[in-house]
């Protein structure tokens, strides 16, 4: 049965002391007197002090809140952020790693990371210059450098950013032909993605600074990968071709270098051999021009034999002696008796005289052999 219901037996439970008379508003100075009077009591203070004992509890009240308010407006700033205050909603200054103090309900500190690396990815399929499709894939590295431009210069850096990125990368592939963008020109697809990143977001002032833009493999539709996997592995083939015949080129240059420079030297040495022989043969001339003139036909002799003496030494000479009165003709294997000779006789050291060996004769050991001379013939022995 609730509390003002009719027919309660006279038991009105009104909480506001009314007792079913007066359903008006209640009063408030009334309820703030009980109130008084009731930590009065608890602080042990009668009815003439209640008005001072309220006015203490509320001082110390205040002071409570005083120092509560105080204790929360301290904060740290980490070393790797820097704070931006804002004072009233409106930014007022930055403050820097350490322990901090603020107003309450007054300053708002936002912490902001400067040093720590971000990374935006980008990716999808995009259409090149030759007009074909690929799937391009790029990593953005980037970090804050101006707190306050980074919070308030865009609504969000970060999503402008990406933005931004996706715009750069879609007009730098736009730009560039396919086999490009797949193999050797994705150096230049990267370099070229972050000076347009760059020029995008220069004048929006956004506190970002890139650090680094990385561009990952590129693919081509399912549908035709198997033929550009063909493609590039041919045009890997062709580097490595070149690669090969590069490093061929470096080990044989040399080689034919040494070959040059070791003919030169020959070819300095004969003829510095050839002039001195020359030099040699003009001094011996000039020696034996005065016994020439002294006796021609002496010194003409020995001339003459000394030639046919160094002839001699460098052929090979076989000497017969044919019995006197004999018909018969002697064949000789003369191509043989000088290839075995030649195999049997041991080398002779260059300068030593020749020594000739004369078969035995069938007129006994008086018999003498015959020298060959220029000029003689071998003969069967008839007149």
């Amino acid at each position: 049965m609730a509390w003002n219901e009719p027919g309660n037996n006279g038991k009105d439970r009104d909480p506001w002391g009314n007792n079913g008379k007066n359903q008006g508003p209640p009063d408030l100075d009334e309820m703030l007197r009980k109130v008084s009077r009731r930590f009065g009591g608890l602080l042990g203070g009668g009815k003439s002090g209640g008005g001072d004992v309220g006015k203490f509890g509320l001082s110390i009240a205040l002071m409570v809140a005083v120092v509560v308010w105080v204790v929360s407006g301290f904060y740290t700033i980490r070393e790797a952020e820097r704070g931006v205050v804002l004072r009233f909603g409106e930014y007022s200054h930055n403050v820097d790693p350490g322990l901090r103090w603020k107003p309450t309900f007054i300053d708002r500190v936002i912490p902001v990371d400067v040093e720590s690396v971000r990374s935006l990815p980008a990716s999808g399929f995009m259409l090149t210059q030759d007009e074909n499709v690929v799937r391009v894939e790029m990593d953005v590295q980037y970090r804050v450098v101006d707190p306050e431009q980074y919070l308030f210069s865009v609504t969000n850096a970060d999503e402008s950013l990406s933005q931004a990125t996706d715009s750069a990368l879609r007009y730098v592939v736009g730009h560039t032909r396919m086999d490009d963008v797949l193999t050797t020109g994705r150096e230049k697809v990267r370099q070229e993605t972050w000076q347009v990143i760059d020029s995008i977001i220069e004048p929006y002032h956004m506190g970002l600074q890139i650090v680094d833009v990385n561009f990952l493999p590129a693919r081509p539709p399912e549908e035709v990968k198997d033929a550009f996997d063909d493609a590039i592995s041919a045009q890997e083939d062709e580097q490595r071709f070149i690669r090969e015949a590069e490093a061929y080129a470096r080990e044989v240059e040399p080689k034919a270098r040494g070959q040059v420079k070791r003919l030169e030297q020959e070819a300095e040495a004969y003829k510095s051999q050839i002039v001195l022989k020359a030099k040699g043969e003009v001094a011996r001339f000039n020696e034996l021009l005065p016994q020439y003139q002294a006796a021609p036909e002496l010194t003409r002799d020995r001339i003459y034999l000394e030639t046919m003496e160094e002839l001699y030494q460098q052929a090979n000479k076989v000497v017969v002696d044919m019995p006197a009165g004999n018909n018969s003709m002697i064949y000789l294997p003369l191509d043989k008796l000088s290839g075995k000779a030649n195999a049997v006789q041991p080398a002779r050291p260059a300068g030593a005289p020749v020594v000739e060996q004369t078969p035995p004769s069938n007129e006994g050991a008086n018999s003498t052999p015959t020298p060959l001379r220029s000029g003689d013939r071998f003969s069967s022995g008839r007149n």
